[in-house]
């Protein structure tokens, strides 16, 4: 979904034969590949967006866990995220990033960021059956003091840049692009999932607009993602 989000595809069938999406490389690059290589029909009809008219929130906890997910209205589309861990290796990375998809390129800033967990996780999951096919080929594991992936960071704030390629997915569930602000600390699937419920059932919070003239549309939106 982040992929789809990131290339500007919201007209496609998704058919899945297993009980979930492969994991590949732990990041969005193998699917951007394989969607441009497959190729991208322009459609003959306007693009339709969700445009934000006034903000909308969510939070959860408080204090030390508190965390939260807000859009508000902005003429375009861009995304900022902070994590907050308590983590040598994250520690001494960037915690917070801001995209914005009318300056940036999702295909070479954000869509090679893998997932990331840490050992201890990751064997408590294959206790339970999960996480099997997990590993240092689809993310990044970390033990209690490093990185154990032997070629390193792909960013250097690559921690961060994965939340906000998972907000993108998460928030393409609306089926239609967004244009608005995306903001949040320590959010999740969960977490923004429950900001786009809280979203639709604001009636009055947004509106659906299209751009009869692509030159109108927002910078960034005009044009689908170049091949890379």
């Amino acid at each position: 979904m982040s992929a789809c989000a990131g290339l500007g595809l919201d007209n496609l069938y998704i058919d899945i034969t297993a009980d979930e999406v492969p994991i590949l490389d732990g990041s969005a690059s193998s699917f951007v590949f394989l969607l441009q290589s497959a190729g991208i029909d322009l459609q003959n009809a306007p693009k339709r967006f969700v445009r934000l008219l006034k903000t909308v929130e969510v939070r959860e906890g408080e204090g030390a866990n508190a965390k939260w997910a807000r859009l508000s209205p902005f003429e375009g589309y861009k995304l900022s995220f902070e994590i907050d861990f308590d983590h040598p290796a994250v520690d001494l990375t960037g915690q917070r990033v801001e995209f914005d998809m009318s300056t940036g390129s999702y295909t070479r800033d954000i869509a090679r960021a893998r997932t990331f967990g840490f050992t201890k996780e990751v064997e408590m999951m294959r206790a339970n059956g999960l996480a099997m096919g997990g590993g240092l080929d689809n993310a990044i594991v970390m033990d209690d003091y490093k990185v154990l992936n032997s070629d390193g960071l792909r960013y250097n704030d690559e921690f961060v840049k994965h939340k906000i390629l998972d907000a993108m997915g998460d928030l393409h569930l609306l089926g239609k692009p967004l244009l608005a602000a995306y903001s949040a600390f320590r959010s999740g699937h969960a977490l923004n999932n429950k900001l786009l419920r809280e979203l639709l059932a604001h009636k009055d919070a947004y509106e659906i607009v299209t751009f009869e003239d692509e030159k109108r549309a927002p910078k960034g939106f005009a044009t689908l993602a170049p091949a890379w």
